[in-house]
């Protein structure tokens, strides 16, 4: 077996048969070579220089010679079991300092508020232990009156490590140190204790203050709380810190009652749904004891109470102690997180509310650093660090943008990221014969909406004959289910058509979260095989069914445009060769669920040279888990089931019987703490099911990292307007060592820009920076769906929306349905993780997702 990248004999061979791809062999598996992230190349030269601002804070360290040592915390209670370090953090800190500055030698400390402390130099003793007595009020049976009661926690504190601060000065100059993330983490401890002693909510690197200003309703008696990302980071230009403007969801603060009726959008107890209060109240709700808490407050406490003879009591004690108090007298503190999924109002009223045009997001970050004085903390004085009070200056490129092709041949040159199809005809318009529309019970006229779609296929190349029928639901259907809703709506389709339409265009009633929606892609894909388009449309015009058409035209086998080069078959170090493109993403259940799988998706091009169109592979895999499980799956038959071998056999059958000799994967999704496993456990499984395959001529690979979810935002220095269209960095901000590079492929109309983050892990098929810049610039260009470039590369994209799509079926999927061959089980606590049905074999190879 060769190792991947090797040179081989490339000179052109008879294809083998279909048949040789489609039959599993068995071949010898054996061990692959661990991997380690390739180093950068150099740096990109095209494109027109621009002058940018990055929120990145210059850091000076006076003295590289220091050391943090690292002592171990262990709290234990009375009867020495391990308690939640959590609980007495503050008191920890707060005895440490009033008691032990003997044992500290007046030495300031940063804490993690759990099990681990630091300081710079060493403590007198390397080993000592304390007591910290926590005292809470409880509530005695049938005593009107409350008491204390005391609890003493040990505290044992024993020296660990220590951790050079020069493994920051080395890891700038381009090393490899495993110390350096320990030595960042302690700097990033010492800010978040900063916040902590100013009373901030801390979420992971984010804080948080108790400031009304900060606050934004955004409905169902949730808000939002602006606060700041603040982290450091080695880069290229030296270290630097990264500050930027962050959001969380709390609960709203004040009377209980107040946010329950917020919560389900009712104006009076008596509608409130209980049930539904035990999962949007943090406390458990409990109901009433025999023995009423309601009598207990208003004969021996004499508190007049309102609401509370019918209501629930809220349970503030634990498991074996509960206390119960009435709801109408407890009242939400701010800042308690609010964890839940937001519905989307609450999305849409937080994205408009919380905007900020980039001098407003300059400003704000600026104020920051220079409220908060963070290199005033006495550790930081102690490293001599400084921190710089002005954004970093850095010059950025803007590349060429890429121009397209439209229909006749017609060349389409896009501005600033944008395009439109006014006087042109798709590149490649699909035909309609025969279909239906169904109407939902939508606002909607749906016989103009017909016509009106025919005549607007027409200027577009599409040729689609009149609708066989047009169905409205039965109003005496609305308050079904949903599923039955959509048996119903089939059967009057079964009896009105004479055979299976080409097409259904599906009216829903709501835009967005239609309960409709699931069981009418899950029947339309997966049983029937039919391609279907959902709209809600508020207003129908040439604009609004102009972007319903590209989506049709793709689903259909269509093509709405393709890159020039693309188009001529000019594309550097792919057209020469058969390479393939893939997508990746893992989607996961809301927070808190840990009951819903998550769902891999992964998209692969079709028809190189190609690569604008593509076909995706979805499957369920274990909750919460971000690694993708099913790239490979041998089954006991010893076949494979697996996402990668559905994709190359469908890439061999497209392409001309044509098997990739390189593979490009953008990889959506995963931090930097989980690169070195995309590297060795999810590409060892492409590789494996490539060489089930039969095949031992491994391909070549680039595998790339796509991130959207970081803190890092370009501006221009001497402009209001976000960054152009085409902006890369792959400068001073970037990894002092790794290859990685920021680029803004997207026009930012609204807020704030931020760039995609590419992390080359891998490059064996050997692009130039300025090869691989616009090859990714041009693959913002392919998504089909719109006449933008998108933010991140088409494949991620897609990768999403197929993740997202093929997620809805879930929510309806009976669990009746699911037989046990059928389950897999998670290892950790052995919870059936339900199957994706699969599309149907009409509709497996279309662009369902666009």
């Amino acid at each position: 077996m060769e190792k991947a990248g090797t040179e081989r004999d490339n000179s052109p061979s008879l294809a083998p048969p279909v048949s040789t791809i489609l039959h599993d062999a068995k071949v010898e598996q054996v061990d692959l070579p661990k991997r380690s992230i390739i180093t950068r190349p150099g740096f990109g030269t095209s494109g027109q220089r621009i002058s940018l601002l990055a929120n990145h804070f210059r850091v000076s360290v006076r003295n590289p010679d220091e050391y943090f040592y690292q002592y171990s915390v262990s709290i234990s209670s009375e009867n020495n079991s391990v308690v939640d370090s959590k609980v007495i953090g503050r008191k920890v800190t707060d005895k440490l300092y009033q008691t032990y500055s003997s044992e500290l030698s007046g030495k300031k400390f940063a804490y993690d508020g759990e099990k681990n402390l630091y300081t710079v130099g060493p403590l007198p003793c390397n080993n000592f232990e304390f007591t910290v007595v926590l005292e809470e009020s409880i509530a005695k049976r049938k005593r009107p009156k409350r008491s204390l009661q005391s609890k003493t926690f040990k505290v044992e504190i024993s020296y660990a490590a220590n951790i050079p601060l020069k493994m920051i000065s080395l890891a700038l100059q381009g090393a490899e140190t495993e110390k350096v993330q320990d030595a960042l983490r302690v700097l990033d401890i010492i800010l978040r204790q900063q916040a902590a002693k100013r009373g901030c909510l801390l979420v992971r690197q984010s804080f948080f203050h108790d400031d009304s200003r900060m606050f934004t309703d955004v409905g169902g008696g949730v808000t939002g709380v602006r606060g700041f990302h603040s982290s450091f980071r080695p880069t290229h230009g030296g270290l630097s810190l990264n500050i930027d403007v962050s959001t969380t969801m709390i609960l709203k603060p004040g009377p209980v009652l107040d946010f329950l009726l917020a919560n389900q959008n009712v104006k009076e107890t008596r509608y409130i749904d209980w049930a539904k209060s035990k999962a949007a109240v943090v406390p458990k709700m409990k109901a009433r004891p025999w023995i009423t808490v309601y009598d207990y407050f208003v004969k021996h406490r004499n508190i007049e109470l309102k609401y509370s003879a019918y209501m629930p009591c809220l349970d503030v004690g634990k498991p074996k102690r509960p206390n119960y108090l009435p709801l109408e007298l407890c009242s939400l503190v701010s800042l308690q997180r609010y964890t839940k999924a937001l519905s989307g109002t609450q999305r849409a009223s937080l994205v408009e509310k919380s905007r900020q045009k980039p001098p407003e997001r300059i400003r704000v970050v600026t104020d920051a650093v220079s409220n908060y004085r963070y290199d005033e903390d006495p550790l930081l004085v102690a490293c001599g660090i400084s921190i710089e009070k002005q954004l970093t200056q850095i010059d950025g490129r803007v590349l060429d943008t890429p121009k397209l092709k439209v229909g006749n041949g017609e060349d389409c040159i896009p501005r600033n990221g944008r395009w439109n199809f006014n006087n042109k005809k798709l590149l490649n318009p699909s035909r309609i014969d025969r279909w239906a529309l169904v109407n939902f019970s939508g606002r909607c006229d749906t016989s103009h909406l017909s016509r009106e779609l025919i005549n607007c296929g027409r200027n577009k190349g599409i040729h689609i004959e009149r609708p066989y029928t047009i169905i409205e639901e039965d109003h005496q259907c609305r308050r079904a289910s949903p599923v039955i809703r959509v048996e119903k709506m089939f059967e009057q389709i079964t009896a009105k058509l004479p055979g299976p339409p080409d097409f259904l265009l599906c009216v829903l009633p709501e835009r967005k979260n239609s309960d409709i929606y699931g069981p009418w892609k899950k029947k339309c894909l997966s049983n029937l095989g039919i391609v279907t388009q959902c709209i809600s449309p508020s207003k129908i015009n040439d604009q609004y069914l102009t972007n319903v058409l590209l989506k049709i035209n793709s689903k259909l086998g269509g093509t709405n445009s393709l890159l020039a080069i693309e188009h001529s078959r000019r594309i550097p170090l792919i057209t020469d060769k058969p390479t393939m493109i893939l997508g990746m993403d893992v989607s996961h259940g809301s927070p808190g669920r840990s009951d819903i799988p998550s769902i891999a998706a992964v998209v692969g091009s079709r028809s190189w040279p190609l690569i604008s169109r593509y076909r995706a592979a979805v499957r369920t895999q274990s909750p919460k888990v971000e690694m993708i499980e099913s790239l490979f799956k041998p089954l006991a038959n010893g076949e494979d089931d697996g996402i990668m071998r559905e994709l190359l056999v469908d890439f061999y059958q497209t392409s001309n019987g044509r098997k990739p000799t390189q593979i490009i994967v953008f990889r959506d999704g995963v931090s930097e703490s989980q690169f070195a496993q995309v590297m060795n456990i999810e590409l060892d499984q492409m590789i494996k099911a490539y060489q089930h395959l039969g095949e031992t001529d491994i391909p070549k690979f680039t595998l790339i990292v796509a991130q959207k979810n970081h803190h890092t935002k370009l501006f221009q220095a001497s402009a209001a307007e976000n960054v152009p269209s085409g902006t890369v960095v792959d400068t001073k901000i970037v990894h002092p060592r790794n290859y990685d590079f920021y680029m803004c492929s997207h026009a930012g109309m609204i807020g704030t820009s931020r760039p995609a983050h590419y992390h080359v892990l891998l490059d064996d098929i050997g692009f130039s920076p300025d090869e691989l810049q616009n090859l990714i610039h041009s693959l913002s260009y392919v998504y089909q769906r719109s006449t933008t470039a998108v933010s991140i590369v088409a494949p991620v994209c897609y990768a999403h929306l197929a993740a997202q799509q093929m997620g809805q079926f879930l929510k309806f999927e009976d669990s009746s349905e699911t037989s046990s061959d059928q389950k897999s089980m998670t290892a950790a606590e052995n919870v059936p993780i339900p199957q994706l049905p699969r599309l149907h074999k009409d509709v497996a190879g279309s662009m369902f997702f666009c």
